[in-house]
């Protein structure tokens, strides 16, 4: 598989892993409670895996690569808090940690982005990669807040899937 085909395929996975996300965490979707859950557990793994093919794209160090790489661990993270049995204190903290982690690595991978020439490519990557991290800090946000928290999940969940869109719409290019 040829690095470019990777990276190609590997944002579209993760753009399809993150609309399903959204999709699981939208409360005004009514969608039963074990599917929402389904649909997160899916769409983690997915945006996992699509980072992971995106960085073994790239053959050399790059802040890109080591965002993806950030971003993954970063699932994984929420992903380990899905899937095994914790109480809700460590389940959250899990999600919180995750959602973090994949900020950060959308900031890092939006940095390198900042780093080259602007053309219509890179900018699909900034706007991309800062959609990413602004929804992933919401995401991260939402599990500290009161009242509002399932709202401010669902709105953080689109921007990050409306980001990861963009960026593989870029990459498609």
């Amino acid at each position: 598989m040829s690095n470019e085909w990777k990276a190609t395929f590997g944002s579209w996975v993760q753009a399809i892993g993150t609309t399903l996300s959204a999709i699981g965490s939208t409360p005004s979707i009514n969608i039963p409670a074990p599917l929402a859950k389904e649909l997160n557990l899916v769409g983690n793994v997915m945006q996992a895996t699509g980072n992971s093919l995106v960085a073994d794209s790239i053959d050399h160090f790059t802040l890109n690569k080591l965002g993806n790489e950030i971003q993954a661990i970063g699932n994984s993270t929420v992903i380990t808090g899905i899937v095994i049995d914790f109480n809700e204190k460590i389940k959250n903290d899990l999600n919180i940690k995750g959602n973090l982690l994949q900020a950060l690595g959308g900031g890092v991978a939006l940095a390198d982005a900042l780093g080259h020439e602007p053309n219509e490519n890179e900018l699909s990557n900034i706007y991309g990669n800062l959609l990413q991290a602004i929804g992933n800090s919401l995401q991260a946000l939402s599990g500290r807040t009161g009242d509002d928290a399932q709202e401010v999940n669902a709105i953080g969940s689109w921007i990050q899937a409306t980001g990861s869109v963009i960026s593989a719409l870029g990459q498609t290019k």
